[in-house]
């Protein structure tokens, strides 16, 4: 959508897509709407359950605390990122939220796949907001 940060998400659980989400919070006016809430929402709602226990979560960005709370409460089993986020990543940036021990649930974490691919989409977008 226009205005927002170009980041994608989906919930892949045995090899089917579950959910997918982008970015929506300006037009929503909703501040959660993040990719990953939104792709865990469309998962939780698609198999009825809002655990994810054996999903994975790939998404084109580290994802920040609130996604990674997320994450963690819903038992996503791994995440893979793209770009990491030196400012609010909260997956080993930042913070390392979603692989902390002090936690009940720990995900797997693969991150920097495809990170310049994903980096120049957001360096691309930024560029443009500012011109």
């Amino acid at each position: 959508m226009a205005g927002e940060v170009p980041v994608g998400a989906v919930i892949v659980l045995d090899g089917e897509p579950m959910g997918e989400g982008w970015n929506c919070p300006v037009a929503t006016h909703d501040p959660t709407a993040h990719a990953e809430i939104v792709a865990l929402r469309a998962a939780a709602d698609r198999i009825g359950n809002y655990r994810l226990c054996g999903s994975t979560l790939y998404v084109t960005l580290e994802p920040c605390v609130m996604c990674a709370g997320a994450i963690l409460h819903a038992r996503v089993t791994r995440v893979v990122f793209g770009a990491y986020d030196p400012r609010a990543g909260a997956a080993g940036s930042v913070f390392d939220v979603l692989e902390t021990d002090r936690l009940n649930h720990r995900v797997d974490v693969l991150g920097g796949v495809r990170a310049a691919e994903c980096s120049a989409v957001l360096t691309s977008f930024f560029e443009a907001r500012r011109a």
